[in-house]
């Protein structure tokens, strides 16, 4: 893969021309914005066995979290699409205003299904909150600085996916599993006042390219029947079974639907070209894997933490705080490294795949009998691998493609980390409920 400085030889930027205090004031407002909408990925995690109880729906519990990632995965290109077009403040403020509405009505749910419906709300806010974090960046910052903003938004993001379980367990011990979606209202409304007075309004300059609703269609009919046919398999239905067989082979020809129909657009939602260029290939590729391997770990370890160990909400979300630390460090490290060195894609991506695989590898092999000391490792090793891997792609990205396309190109990353993560929850639940019901 290129360097970094080569890469970004292909990207253009245009000053916004804002002051050093906007700048700032909007960097915080966007900062907190993805610490929300990324924490709800994952407070629900150790919450899951109240929600249970008193919501039951035991076979659609993985639908609580699923829920939330397939909304936020089908709204995140159309919001770079449309962000391109029209420019982020809006958008930003109607993605905060539908999360803060979701979260409310998901409080109040009566039934599983109700919650499963609301969660999806929340999701479609929080998906444009997520493809507009990254995107803004690439709009503040030149090519050369990106990298150690990048860093800090990928930052945030992984404390917030981390803390999720962490805090939720707190919530729900200390008060009741409905408070894990209303603490989102008081941090939630003064975003929103702020983006009102002081983010940017900035309009897109040259022709306004077309908005490809063809397109976000297709590529939901997509991606919604792999994600149910992979959440069904081995859980309501045999892997076998016509329904699950079905969803899949539906699934996969939808994606030569939308691909054929990509390339017969002048503006498509995904521009297919983008895949021509190696490293931006690569980029969402290995993108698609860590959101697949970071998910399933962060929903699943909490509950192997209180249904093998027998540890309560908070203990089992505590041991998750060791790969929010490593997720910091790595993401911290990983950004400077680019922003002062402009090192290498290739160098840097082995690395921290390797380091990711490693903890992993070690997380598998946890059983009742597993030390705590061991656990804790595990999780650090694995968090600083996926914290490297954060601003790395992200960066090779935006620096790959000319700026007219940052919008989508940088939501295409958050696309493509949700469906791995989407991906990795179906699967890993189906993996889990299998086995507790073979006992």
């Amino acid at each position: 893969m290129a360097q970094t400085e080569s890469s970004s030889s292909q990207a253009e930027w245009n000053d916004p021309g804002l002051t050093h205090r906007q700048i700032r004031l909007t960097l915080i407002g966007v900062m907190f914005a993805m610490f929300l909408a990324s924490l709800d990925q994952t407070i629900v995690a150790t919450a899951i066995p109240r929600i249970m109880a008193d919501l039951d729906g035991f076979d659609r519990v993985t639908w609580v979290s699923s829920a939330y990632i397939v909304a936020s995965t089908s709204v995140v290109l159309i919001t770079g699409a449309v962000s391109d077009v029209y420019g982020r403040k809006w958008l930003f403020v109607g993605g905060i205003s539908i999360f803060l509405i979701g979260s409310v009505l998901a409080a109040s749910s009566q039934s599983m299904n109700a919650l499963i419906i609301f969660r999806g709300i929340q999701g479609l806010g929080g998906g444009m909150i997520m493809a507009l974090s990254f995107v803004t960046i690439g709009d503040l910052f030149p090519p050369a600085e990106r990298a150690k903003y990048q860093g800090i938004i990928a930052a945030m993001f992984g404390i917030s996916s981390v803390l999720g379980p962490t805090l939720g367990g707190v919530i729900t011990d200390q008060l009741s599993w409905e408070w894990i979606f209303l603490v989102n209202i008081p941090l939630g409304i003064p975003i929103i006042f702020l983006f009102i007075r002081l983010f940017p309004n900035a309009k897109k300059d040259g022709p306004k390219r077309k908005i490809d609703v063809g397109g976000a269609v297709l590529i939901v009919l997509a991606i919604v029947p792999a994600l149910l046919g992979l959440s069904w398999g081995g859980n309501q239905y045999e892997w076998s079974h016509p329904v699950v067989l079905g969803s899949l082979a539906f699934s996969a020809f939808m994606v030569f639907v939308f691909a054929l129909y990509e390339t017969r657009v002048a503006d498509p939602i995904l521009p297919l070209a983008v895949f021509k260029n190696r490293v931006v290939g690569i980029a969402l590729l290995v993108i698609l894997l860590t959101g697949f391997a970071m998910f399933g770990g962060i929903f699943f370890v909490p509950l192997l933490f209180q249904g093998v160990l027998g540890a309560s909400p908070t203990a089992s979300g505590s041991f998750l705080t060791p790969m929010m630390l490593g997720i910091v460090f790595g993401a911290a490290i990983s950004g400077q490294v680019l922003s002062r060195t402009g090192g290498h894609y290739r160098v840097q991506g082995i690395l921290g795949l390797s380091i990711m695989g490693i903890g992993t590898l070690m997380l598998s092999r946890v059983s009742a009998e597993t030390t705590h000391s061991y656990a804790l490792i595990s999780a650090v090793v694995m968090g600083f691998g996926l914290g490297t891997s954060f601003p790395l792609y992200t960066i090779a990205i935006q620096n790959g493609v000319p700026q007219q396309f940052l919008g989508i190109a940088t939501s295409s990353a958050q696309f493509f980390r949700s469906v791995g993560g989407a991906i990795g929850l179906a699967v890993f639940g189906s993996y889990m409920v299998r086995r507790l019901r073979m006992g």
